[in-house]
């Protein structure tokens, strides 16, 4: 389980870790954005040359709050509540938070009580 925090306008972050190719880890903090209902991470362009990450499909055309935009999709290793998951992860510019989707509430159980500080993400479901 992870716990995290709002953020001051009611914004739901959260820690991960993200695994670079050659094997570092980053902590990173990331903002659940429950309109990204289609993918599990992502992240800017310019963080992406760090990790070395491999492409799988340039230019793939997703629907954002913005408008329709281009994103690459590349093979992502990351930790999220203490497991390590290969996702698809979506690369595009001018994203200023690391997002994850609400992919992840299909493999886990989303707790929120605002008024009393309670924000934790638990495992529930295995990914296959």
């Amino acid at each position: 389980m992870i716990e995290g925090r709002f953020g001051e306008n009611g914004e739901l972050f959260l820690e991960m870790e993200l695994i670079a190719a050659n094997g570092d880890n980053f902590t990173v903090e990331v903002l659940l954005d429950t309109g990204f209902t289609t993918g599990w991470l992502a992240i800017n362009s310019q963080d992406i040359e760090v990790l070395g990450w491999s492409l799988i499909t340039p230019e793939v055309e997703m629907r954002t709050a913005r408008s329709s935009e281009f994103f690459d999709l590349y093979e992502g290793q990351v930790v999220l509540s203490g497991q390590e998951f290969i996702i698809a992860v979506h690369v595009g510019d001018e994203l200023p938070e690391i997002l994850i989707g609400s992919q992840w509430l299909e493999l886990m159980q989303l707790t929120v009580n605002k008024p009393m500080g309670i924000l934790t993400l638990e495992m529930v479901k295995n990914l296959k």
